[in-house]
């Protein structure tokens, strides 16, 4: 694979910052319990897809991840005062949700060439609350491009109040759980079947994520062992 996708010198030293900021940040809100680590490649390029509640996810990963994985966000992100000065010290892709992105789609193609990890939401947008909410076909797309693995992950913990209990205290609990990598099949058909393929590869992140999630957390994915 040859790319030409390149982080610049400051960013990386914005990462080794803000990834020790948010790890210590992180353990002294409440307690930090990680599982299935022996699942992570040893080697890039992978995607890590995740479950996507809060705000919180993202820099719960890129904390506690082995390697600063790269990270995409909404475009809008990049106009809200606070998560904007993180994205650009993190140097996030920043994609613009519900159009065709040619442009960041290319930039995904060239992170995962040049041997990255990425790190993406297939919901594409935050729930709010824990249950998984319809996939996007977007991480479809990037791994029929690209044909690597996918490392399922999900976040418990991360609700809206988790900040405000870690103030006051009651140290919430956050939870990594991560998944065994898995391989997608082809995505084979023209036009609408091609699409519905897409779709159903989708889905069938989606279904690796909510088996490593709770119950409570699964939401339209509750029955994810028929698309397994």
């Amino acid at each position: 694979m040859s790319s030409s996708y390149n982080i610049p010198f400051i960013n990386k030293i914005y990462r080794i910052i803000l990834r020790a900021f948010f790890r210590i940040l992180f353990r002294l809100l409440g307690p930090v319990r990680i599982t299935g680590k022996e699942n992570i490649p040893k080697e890039a390029p992978y995607v890590i897809a995740m479950n996507h509640v809060s705000i919180l996810e993202v820099p719960f990963i890129a904390a506690f991840w082995p390697i600063a994985p790269e990270i995409i966000g909404a475009a809008d992100v990049w106009n809200r005062r606070g998560q904007a000065i993180f994205a650009r010290m993190y140097h996030g892709l920043p994609v613009h949700r519900g159009e065709y992105d040619r442009r960041a789609l290319a930039i995904v193609i060239d992170i995962l060439q040049a041997r990255k990890v990425l790190l993406i939401s297939p919901e594409g947008t935050r729930s709010h609350t824990p249950g998984l909410q319809r996939a996007k076909s977007g991480i479809a797309y990037i791994i029929d491009k690209t044909q690597v693995p996918i490392i399922p992950v999900g976040i418990v913990g991360t609700t809206e109040d988790y900040v405000k209990k870690g103030l006051s205290g009651k140290r919430p609990v956050l939870e990594m759980h991560i998944g065994k990598a898995i391989q997608l099949p082809p995505i084979e058909g023209r036009g609408e079947e091609r699409r519905k393929a897409r779709q159903r590869n989708a889905d069938r992140v989606m279904a690796h994520i909510a088996a490593v999630l709770p119950p409570e957390y699964r939401g339209v994915y509750a029955n994810f062992e028929e698309l397994l």
